[in-house]
């Protein structure tokens, strides 16, 4: 069975609004994976802040334990003095490096968490773009049926205004 010829018109608008609607998914594609590869980054970083928070309460219930400890033996010092220093400075200095440990672990989740803001700002940025494109890609396409070039225009004009969001996102540091 052969499929019938369907005549087209020759239209001087459908070979530039094509090839501008070509180009036109080509970036939204490339935004896409741009997106996609930026919330990857964020989920990444909540992650390894989130493992850090873990760390940093870990160190907070050992530094309890420790200075609790501390605590016990300072009342049970006093029947063996000698032992009774040595458990002590062994403790409070247990309770020093968690002290200082937590800290160290705070800032690297707290760094974590700002990484992860700003991959959030730039998944931001390009879904932004991404959409904006698709949208001038929709309104290019509507030329073909109305044979109107304000449509191409105006298609082009938003796609332009998606790629600038877009690359914006290339700008966040």
């Amino acid at each position: 069975m052969e499929l019938p010829e369907v005549e087209h018109e020759n239209h001087p608008l459908v070979l530039p609004v094509s090839v501008t609607m070509s180009i036109l998914a080509v970036l939204v594609a490339c935004v896409t994976v741009l997106g996609h590869r930026a919330h990857t980054e964020e989920l990444s970083r909540e992650i390894q802040a989130a493992s850090r928070w873990t760390q940093y309460q870990a160190k907070s219930i050992r530094q309890n334990e420790a200075e609790n400890t501390s605590d016990i033996v300072a009342l049970v010092a006093s029947l063996d003095k000698e032992k009774g220093e040595s458990l002590k400075r062994k403790y409070e200095a247990k309770v020093q490096h968690y002290t200082s440990d937590k800290s160290d672990v705070s800032k690297e989740a707290k760094d974590l968490e700002a990484e992860r803001d700003r991959a959030a700002h730039k998944a931001d940025r390009f879904d932004g773009g991404e959409n904006l494109i698709e949208i001038g890609l929709v309104i290019c396409s509507i030329t073909l049926l109305a044979k109107k070039k304000f449509f191409w225009f105006s298609g082009m004009a938003v796609a332009a205004a998606g790629l600038a969001v877009a690359l914006t996102g290339f700008l966040l540091h």
